[in-house]
């Protein structure tokens, strides 16, 4: 491959990068909001979200696998895109069962290991193309906190769907910080002589 190419695609690649972290960015947002109005009971319209919020991790995972040159980070977004699959069926059941601690246990669980796929993607895509990606490795690190959190408070007494809005908003933020974030860097670096 030319060196023009490989700029080329390099461009391309990072250009994708910021439409899709922007559209999942304010997706989680508009998806927190219709949550947090939905989840009072776990009716059909609180179960299709629920669905509904990993199958977009997983649909996005898919775009960013086929957006992105080969890299080691590919394998852990194939994986976290089939994770997320997996997980949209299991959040569907556990919702049919109308049991909040079933779907907080099971959304804690995705939370844990979907946040720690994104700093590992986060942590391999780290450099001057793609930024020092710090939204990406704070939003999974938190998200692997939280999971925890979730999975505890699935196993007490009074286990609340609540957190989940502020979860998807949180994780809507960075997404749109972390587009933000890498049109900068492809601005300035367009902007300084080669």
């Amino acid at each position: 491959m030319s060196n023009s190419a490989a700029v080329n695609a390099q461009v391309n690649g990072r250009a994708a990068l910021v439409r899709l972290y922007l559209v999942r960015g304010v997706l989680a947002v508009v998806w927190a909001v219709a949550f947090a109005h939905a989840h009072d009971t776990l009716g059909a319209a609180a179960i299709t979200l629920l669905v509904a919020y990993p199958l977009l991790d997983a649909v996005s995972s898919a775009v960013d696998y086929l957006s992105v040159s080969d890299g080691p980070e590919r394998r852990v977004t194939a994986f976290n895109g089939a994770l997320s699959t997996l997980v949209a069926v299991g959040l569907g059941v556990a919702g049919s069962t109308r049991e909040v601690s079933a779907v907080l246990g099971v959304f804690g669980v995705w939370a844990v290991v979907s946040g720690a796929a994104q700093v590992a993607v986060g942590v391999r895509r780290r450099g001057p193309e793609l930024g020092r990606q710090w939204p990406m490795l704070v939003a999974g690190g938190l998200s692997f906190v939280v999971g925890v959190y979730y999975d505890i408070q699935a196993a007490g007494h009074k286990p609340s769907l609540d957190v989940l809005s502020v979860y998807a908003t949180g994780g809507g933020v960075f997404f749109v910080v972390q587009a933000g974030l890498l049109a900068w860097t492809a601005r300035r670096g367009a902007a300084q002589p080669a």
